[in-house]
């Protein structure tokens, strides 16, 4: 059963949360941060090489100190202030008219390192490695994690209550998509609250595995440190926000590659139809109709393939996956491209940009061709996490992404 706290939030003033709320570390280059922060934008604090002339190596020492100078300048501006108690929060996003309602809480560093916390996807040590330096620089999470957890009636009645009333914030932002936000503010709704999470049996996260991992690192790293550990420590957890699993969709994660390893194009159809079915759709877009359905964009034609029975296994919960039929038929058979996380001939977009984004990318001779596959359900990521397994790479895509700067933690 999963251990949760509530915390005092380092946040912005009502009228301030659009200027500081800022998108994640990770969907903006240094060049696009530098373009989009304002004076007051979170993005100074996250991505500081931005307020380097030239823009200035992300891992470099300067850098690192620059964040820390720039959360002290945020506090001492009042642009960011520390709630006086501690409280539980309600976030909100809205995008195409679908409204996914989180807690917003600090997790148990424990819980990841016992496996309550479960993950699906392997993370890199080098990304670790900068993350655990700003937590540790900072002293704080900066950023939530994203969790999913099984759907808790108790829990979506307190969410009803709470968002009945005016929330503490509450705007769209510049990609079009809402942000709310409420604070879980009475003691027997906070008490209440930390109970119910007790008898919830996991988290999942979602997106941040490299977050998650670099928390709960930098929570050992103290705890060692600490002759007089006592497990109460704020330390002892991070910043999360956990949704239940029904208000989450998982969008596609498409690939695009960069030749047919020698083949001509007559030629790699060919190939394709040992372990597929193939119908030619012609110039108009085609979006995968089902599982073990995908989208192929090549020489300015969409075609849909069919994974033939016996070329998948329904009863593996990672030989089920879409991404592993096109991983192992399609990259690895025909293609000879076998780590995904490696190899420069592949390309992966988020299913956020369309599959017009596809075609551009082929059209334009960066590409040669392009895979759509049918979305990850949640039903599937949980039991791959339930069983121990890992995701292949770049297999999930959640939107909308967590506006960053709504809540921090404090590790102290």
């Amino acid at each position: 059963m999963v251990k949760v706290k509530p915390f005092a939030a380092i946040r912005p003033p009502r009228a301030l949360a659009s200027e500081v709320a800022s998108r994640p570390y990770d969907v903006l280059n240094s060049e696009e941060a530098k373009a989009e922060a304002g004076e007051k934008s979170l993005l100074h604090i996250i991505k500081p090489e931005i307020d380097f002339d030239p823009i200035a190596d992300e891992h470099s020492s300067a850098v690192y100190d620059k964040a820390v100078e720039n959360l002290g300048k945020w506090m001492k501006n009042g642009w960011l202030v520390k709630d006086s108690k501690e409280c539980y929060y309600i976030y909100a996003q809205t995008m195409g008219g679908r409204t996914q309602y989180g807690i917003v809480l600090c997790a148990n560093v424990e819980d990841y390192l016992t496996g309550r916390i479960k993950k699906h996807e392997l993370t890199r040590k080098d990304k670790e490695d900068d993350r655990m330096i700003h937590v540790r620089i900072q002293n704080a999470n900066v950023e939530p994690v994203f969790f999913a957890y099984r759907d808790n009636d108790e829990i979506n009645a307190i969410v009803t209550e709470y968002t009945a009333s005016t929330p503490e914030y509450d705007f769209v932002a510049e990609d079009g998509f809402g942000h709310r936000f409420w604070i879980i503010d009475k003691d027997e709704d906070i008490s209440r609250l930390t109970g119910i999470f007790a008898g919830i049996d996991a988290f999942y996260v979602a997106d941040g595995h490299h977050r998650t991992a670099a928390a709960a690192r930098v929570g050992e790293e103290k705890k060692n440190q600490n002759p007089h550990h006592t497990g109460d420590e704020e330390y002892n957890y991070f910043m999360a926000v956990a949704f239940p699993e029904s208000h989450l969709k998982i969008m596609d994660y498409n690939r695009v590659v960069k030749d047919l390893n020698g083949l001509s194009a007559e030629e790699f159809l060919s190939a394709l139809k040992e372990n597929f079915d193939i119908e030619d759709k012609g110039s108009g877009i085609y979006t995968p109709a089902h599982l073990h359905n995908f989208s192929m964009y090549l020489d300015g034609h969409w075609y849909s393939l069919t994974a033939k029975k016996g070329t998948y296994d329904d009863n593996d919960p990672i030989g089920v996956l879409d991404v592993t039929v096109c991983s192992n038929l399609i990259f690895d058979r025909i293609l000879h491209i076998g780590d995904l996380r490696t190899s420069k001939r592949i390309d992966f977009v988020g299913g956020i940009r369309g599959l017009g984004e596809l075609k551009r990318r082929v059209d334009s001779g960066e590409m040669k061709a392009a895979f759509a596959l049918y979305p990850v359900s949640m039903k599937q990521l949980i039991d791959i996490a339930d069983t121990g397994n890992i995701m292949p790479p770049k297999t999930t895509w959640f939107e909308p992404k967590l506006r960053s700067g709504l809540a921090i933690h404090k590790l102290d």
